[in-house]
């Protein structure tokens, strides 16, 4: 069993927002020690893992109680799942395309400066007016 704390550190969550979860009902069936602190075991722990993965791909907290709730119903809600899951994954592509453009467009630009401060090309800005 882990404390919180440990379970903290397992997952790589702040303890702030693994109370959060648990508070949410993110975490199913919670237990709690002789001291009413909540305690998880090894599947609680692959959960959290797998909710900080989801938050990861951009899953607000619902979507992750809707998800959960789907999980919970057992395998008959697979397709469900399957269809949110590819409906994450594709939005995560459109970001990881958006994002490799933005690398391109930085080493354009770092590129066009260094060729500029060697002096193989003038300096042409679209803020300043050229000087005729």
């Amino acid at each position: 069993m882990y404390t919180m704390m440990q379970a903290c550190r397992e997952t790589n969550m702040t303890y702030q927002a693994l109370k959060y979860y648990c508070n949410e009902g993110l975490v199913p069936n919670v237990k709690r020690d002789a001291n009413n602190r909540r305690v998880f075991d090894e599947r609680d722990v692959r959960w959290i893992k797998d909710l900080v993965c989801l938050k990861r791909c951009g899953m607000s907290i619902q979507e992750m109680k809707e998800y959960l709730a789907l999980c919970l119903e057992g395998p008959s809600t697979i397709p469900q799942r399957k269809e949110m899951l590819a409906r994450k994954q594709e939005a995560l592509r459109i970001s990881i395309r958006e994002l490799e453009d933005s690398v391109d467009y930085i080493e354009w630009k770092l590129g066009f400066y260094d060729e500029v401060l060697e002096g193989k090309r003038p300096y042409v800005s679209n803020l300043i007016p050229a000087e005729e």
